[in-house]
């Protein structure tokens, strides 16, 4: 019998839907798990990459534990010390490739720079496939500048909304009774067509092989969570959207304007997370070339974050991370200051600011800059890792999974929790 190649498609209304990959070589869709929040427990994730990195000797901080001296880029979140842990020395193992990395930074997957590169599914995702369903929006997939950090099972980039107007628009406004039609006929479109690739694969799986019938059958699966996901999406169209006391946002114009950009997709995220639209989150933070409109700052932020130790790049550089950082902790504050129950909004949401560059001038992919803010955990620390022997990035989110109450013990290249970084008990 001639194999199924990873080429082979089902063909059904004008849709491509690729077969897997066939002899024990595709991974098992993970099962959907239960997303009722037990208690009116309701549990958030939270993923920032900043794609240019950050400058370390002003990003960690001195000494280890909770007796660290806050460095500079640390001291605009000092108002919520007890909610975030800095963590140094991480890594991705055999994540290089400078820029390239941003693809893998929450998929752990190798070799990202590598010609004829596969992405993995991220962490995102992976949680979209246990607790997605209980939202309007399933997952939300954001960018500043740079691309999307979320990938599919099938190591598809999902496209980035870099709008905050039309995110305002997608999560609260109701559209017109046309547009609501045709949002309806497209998911019932969708949901034919899955009628069609289930009928089309029955044919495909009459010569195969015992254990090519086994991976058929978790595509089909897989398929299948297409269609709930579908029913889902159906059942929202016509229920009410959430009331927001805030005027629909202008975009702003200036892409130099790096203040206003950033504040108001975080303001976005905030509202998108405070209204339970989403639990899930992913943003590709700013990444301009152009000179950033900040006092001090007189060159192009890419050639900055190049700045081969030269004390005046590094001065200009500083002034654009400590405004990263500040927004950063504006939005931090905003979490906690409202109540959810007996927690907070940031006590809800575990949420994780980093980036895929440990040392953006030479392209350097080790000693990553993390972050890890908000959830259950017991915060309020370092967690000095050894840079020449770190435990993987992956195993931070385990940690965000458990999070989330996944019952996962790993995730791609992490095989347990982070250590140090525990839940509390309350």
């Amino acid at each position: 019998m001639k194999p199924l190649s990873r080429r082979s498609f089902l063909q059904a209304s004008g849709v491509a839907i690729s077969l897997p990959l066939m002899e024990g070589r595709s991974s098992r869709a993970a099962e959907a798990g239960d997303s009722s929040a037990p208690n009116g427990d309701i549990r958030r994730m939270l993923s920032i990459c900043s794609p240019l990195g950050y400058y370390g000797p002003y990003f960690f901080p001195e000494g280890e534990g909770a007796q660290y001296k806050a460095s500079p880029y640390l001291e605009p979140l000092q108002a919520v010390r007890d909610k975030f842990t800095v963590i140094s020395g991480l890594s991705h193992p055999d994540v290089n490739g400078g820029h390239s990395a941003e693809k893998s930074f929450l998929t752990g997957a190798a070799h990202p720079g590598r010609p004829g590169f596969q992405n993995t599914i991220s962490v995102d995702q992976y949680a979209a496939e246990f607790i997605g369903r209980a939202t309007r929006f399933p997952s939300l997939t954001l960018a500043l500048d740079g691309n999307s950090i979320s990938w599919t099972r099938a190591g598809v980039s999902i496209p980035a909304e870099s709008r905050p107007s039309r995110l305002f628009a997608k999560l609260f406004l109701a559209g017109t009774a046309a547009e609501r039609a045709t949002q309806l006929q497209r998911v019932q479109n969708g949901q034919s067509i899955m009628d069609l690739v289930m009928d089309q694969t029955k044919s495909v799986a009459r010569n195969l092989g015992k254990q090519d019938e086994q991976t058929l059958d978790q595509y089909l699966s897989s398929i299948r969570d297409l269609e709930q996901g579908l029913q889902s999406a159906e059942e929202w169209i016509d229920r009410p959207k959430p009331q927001v006391d805030r005027k629909p946002p202008q975009d702003v114009a200036d892409r130099a304007d790096l203040t206003e950009r950033m504040r108001l997709m975080y303001d976005m995220i905030f509202l998108a997370l405070q209204t339970d639209s989403t639990r899930l989150i992913t943003l590709s933070g700013a990444s301009s070339n152009g000179v950033v409109t900040l006092d001090g700052v007189e060159d192009g932020w890419h050639n900055l974050s190049h700045h081969g130790r030269d004390e005046d790049k590094i001065k200009m550089l500083a002034i654009i991370e400590l405004e990263e950082m500040r927004l950063f902790a504006e939005l931090l504050q905003k979490l906690n200051d409202v109540k959810e129950g007996e927690h907070t909004l940031l006590d809800q949401t575990s949420i994780v600011l980093g980036s895929n560059l440990g040392n953006a001038s030479s392209h350097d992919n080790s000693n990553l800059p993390i972050l890890a803010a908000g959830g259950r955990f017991d915060h309020g620390r370092h967690l000095a890792f050894d840079p020449k022997d770190p435990p993987p990035l992956c195993n931070l989110f385990v940690s965000q999974l458990q999070h989330l109450n996944i019952d996962v013990d790993k995730f791609a290249t992490g095989g347990s929790t982070l250590t140090g970084l525990s839940l509390k008990n309350a």
